[in-house]
């Protein structure tokens, strides 16, 4: 059986921002002062006619109050319970080429259980999130392959594949995979 391409979330991503933000009262100035992300791009990614890329999509959604992965889990939400590869959506951040695919059935991650998500970062790539990315969340990070050195506030930590961190207090944090190949690691996350 040929695999199918995984749909891309691009607009339901969107829809979900205008939905987050509408929920809260929020106008778009309100969102953008909250993120520190501009009114112009927040109204283009609500319209659909910009991707948001990683690093905006952890300031909006720190800005909400929510995990950038449950941002996403509700933009994709299903009730399921078994998450087959090539249903599993994949995201690509279109700054970087950063992939984040969401490995975990969609019900456990709406359900509190623990999400599993596999990342994939290019060479001489850097991606960094605010504090507020991570402070509804407790994560560990797990190398497959390559290295990544991974900036936790002042801390920097050069994981090897096999190698497992388990994150302190939130904290602005940094992936950086400086190698020429890409690295591949698995972030599991629980919601504080």
């Amino acid at each position: 059986m040929a695999s199918q391409p995984n749909a891309d979330p691009t607009q339901a991503i969107s829809a979900r921002v205008r939905i987050e933000r509408e929920s809260r009262g929020w106008s778009l100035a309100d969102l953008a002062d909250r993120s520190g992300v501009s009114k112009a791009m927040i109204s283009k990614i609500e319209r659909g006619e910009a991707s948001p890329t990683a690093t905006i999509l952890g300031k909006l959604s720190g800005a909400f109050g929510l995990q950038l992965s449950m941002l996403l889990a509700l933009a994709e939400q299903a009730d399921e319970r078994l998450s087959r590869h090539d249903d599993q959506p994949v995201w690509q951040d279109p700054e970087t080429g950063y992939t984040r695919r969401a490995v975990s059935p969609r019900s456990g991650i709406s359900g509190g259980m623990i999400e599993l998500i596999e990342v994939t970062l290019p060479g001489n790539t850097r991606v960094s999130y605010p504090s507020s990315a991570f402070a509804f969340q407790h994560q560990q990070i797990w190398v497959r392959t390559g290295t990544l050195v991974f900036e936790e506030g002042e801390l920097v930590h050069t994981l090897a594949p096999g190698d497992c961190l388990q994150l302190g207090a939130p904290a602005p944090c940094t992936f950086v995979n400086a190698g020429k190949t890409p690295c591949v690691y698995v972030v599991a996350l629980v919601r504080r």
